[in-house]
């Protein structure tokens, strides 16, 4: 499978640091296995080095669109673009494969369908980053990391239920440690790194069907 990375300018992005080396005491980051693999195979890899930009994203000529996840505030610029959402819709347009992880599913709930004036996701069954671990998180590092794990006022999940048809459509999923997905027809969501390889396979597997 080819993967192409895209970011808002078509400079490459940067893993949040805090990620790769743990976010207070060396904890809440990413496994050490992980961060290896980062930097001995994606900071290689000349598609991450050399994104597109998202004006050059032709869904057409894509089997599937992933978006990712992540807090800090250098996520913003993603997480706002209107060329960017206007590119998720074509996605949905054309029923291809999307996922969305953690604040990816932002991004889904702020991409406006133009023939019903509501998000794309209104009918959707979907999950995202729940409430729960977004304040627990908050409330844990709060005093070495001020508001790092709030990106914006509005919790994720309030963000994401509010543009659902029902509260009812959105599923919080069991214990945070049993990895977990939900998976609406073309759409394919997951709420944090816990979920991340069972998101991965499952979108891969998504892609493979419908290519």
């Amino acid at each position: 499978m080819q993967i192409v990375f895209a970011t808002p300018d078509g400079k490459r992005a940067y893993t949040d640091p805090y990620l790769l080396t743990g976010v207070i005491f060396g904890q809440l980051g990413a496994a050490k296995e992980v961060v290896e693999l980062y930097h001995q195979e994606l900071e290689q890899d000349d598609a991450f080095l050399n994104p597109l930009n998202y004006e050059q994203i032709e869904a057409e000529q894509f089997d599937g669109l992933l978006l990712p996840g992540g807090h800090a505030k250098g996520m913003v610029p993603y997480l706002e673009s209107k060329v960017l959402q206007e590119k998720v819709l074509r996605f949905w347009q054309l029923e291809r494969p999307v996922g969305a992880i953690c604040h990816g599913t932002i991004v889904l709930a702020r991409t406006m369908d133009p023939r019903s004036g509501r998000s794309i996701v209104y009918e959707k069954r979907m999950t995202s980053l729940t409430k729960p671990l977004e304040r627990t998180a908050y409330w844990l590092t709060a005093w070495a990391r001020g508001r790092y794990y709030r990106t914006y006022p509005e919790y994720v999940q309030d963000e994401v239920t509010r543009n659902l048809r029902s509260k009812a459509n959105y599923v919080k999923g069991p214990s945070f440690n049993t990895p977990f997905v939900v998976e609406d027809g073309h759409l394919l969501t997951a709420r944090w790194p816990k979920d991340a390889e069972l998101f991965a396979e499952t979108f891969i597997r998504k892609v493979d069907k419908s290519s």
